[in-house]
């Protein structure tokens, strides 16, 4: 750490009752001046929120400097290697020790901020926390987990996992929908959420057997795990009020959510255009710019940007590598809030009794016809 005098520890850290927020600033495909544009926006709308910085100290102090909300509140931490989106995860987890990332990763590891927030390279981020913040006890792989924009009361549904790993079995989903609905309960205040299983129908007979043998699962160990498990969803049920969240394989969630950005751009496009076609059109959007603003809001991708690792020791964000300081500002955000609800602590302590129930569920037929009653729990 090489703090200036009006940015010394002691008035960031966690010791002063700020929750403070390590960023890697080298990850994104814009540059540090958009993350470091993310921070301000932040900082200037939540006096709570500390940073630190990781980065080359020289390109990232003048950046700083210029943004008043960020004077006393910022800690740089001069890194000079960077992980580039062209980097292998493998070569990262090699040599990605003296990396901005890393250094993001290691500020929480060593309790000096409370969650990290990288732009970078989602494999090599994934692959780095898992070797610096360790999986949690009884996880055999990590989630990202996002929300998406819902027409449930909270707003939001949260997906998972969007892109941690293509693959996943029956227990692997099986614990997804313990850690997805432990952030519904902690992260968006619903006492008992309800959980769907993503498949090409509702009918029970459908899909592949991972997601035959994953409904039996879920269902066996639901009351267990205290949510609600709705069964199979379909793709038009992730937008939509049926459940809270929707557990799904990486790959398939990855193109989710990328057709889903897509096709908001999309809509957003042919609205300015339709608004453009004619003197009537154009007056018509000046009459109706309120109502217009509110639907940009409720469905701009950037305002809901932000995927967490779920299932490590430590809170970690994922920002887009596209991310503007919008984008920027709503990851930190989001590390923030799970910060400040005391989030990690809390899934540290489900999932550490949820692994009796996957450990329960190894050694146990997933025959309906077979199983036994499940008393209630509190995972």
């Amino acid at each position: 750490m090489t703090p200036m005098p009006d940015q010394m520890p002691d008035e960031t850290g966690p010791e002063a009752g700020r929750i403070v927020v390590s960023v890697d600033a080298m990850g994104g495909d814009a540059g540090p001046g958009v993350v470091v544009a993310g921070m301000d926006l932040s900082a200037r709308k939540n006096p709570e929120i500390g940073f630190i910085l990781h980065g080359p100290e020289e390109q990232l102090r003048p950046l700083v400097a210029r943004r008043r909300s960020l004077a006393g509140r910022v800690v740089f931490h001069d890194v000079a290697e960077v992980v580039t989106m062209e980097d292998k995860p493998s070569h990262v987890m090699r040599h990605g020790r003296d990396t901005s990332m890393w250094a993001a990763l290691e500020s929480v590891r060593d309790g000096k901020a409370h969650g990290a927030v990288s732009c970078g390279n989602t494999g090599a981020l994934m692959a780095l926390s898992m070797l610096c913040l360790r999986r949690l006890p009884g996880i055999s792989r990590p989630a990202i987990a996002i929300l998406w924009p819902s027409r449930n009361p909270q707003g939001a549904n949260i997906m998972l996992d969007v892109g941690a790993d293509v693959r996943a079995d029956a227990r692997d989903l099986l614990q997804y929908a313990m850690m997805g609905a432990s952030y519904a309960r902690n992260g968006m205040d619903l006492r008992r959420p309800r959980v769907g299983l993503l498949n090409v129908g509702t009918e029970e007979h459908k899909g592949r057997p991972e997601l035959k043998e994953a409904h039996a699962l879920i269902t066996r160990f639901a009351d267990k795990a205290n949510f609600d498990f709705v069964g199979f969803v379909e793709g038009s049920d992730i937008p939509g009020d049926v459940a809270d969240v929707i557990v799904t394989d990486g790959f398939t969630g990855n193109v989710a959510i990328k057709t889903g950005e897509g096709t908001a751009s999309m809509i957003g496009e042919a609205l300015r255009e339709a608004f453009r076609y004619s003197l009537l059109s154009r007056l018509a959007s000046i009459l109706a710019i309120t109502s217009l603003r509110r639907l940009k809001k409720r469905i701009d991708p950037r305002r809901s940007n932000g995927g967490i690792f779920l299932g490590l020791n430590g809170t970690v964000v994922k920002s887009h590598g596209g991310s503007d300081a919008t984008s920027v500002s709503a990851a930190i955000k989001l590390a923030f809030q799970l910060a400040q609800s005391g989030f990690a602590e809390k899934l540290a302590a489900r999932v550490a009794s949820a692994a009796e129930l996957t450990q329960d569920a190894a050694g146990r037929s997933v025959n309906p016809a077979v199983e036994e009653k499940d008393g209630e729990g509190q995972a």
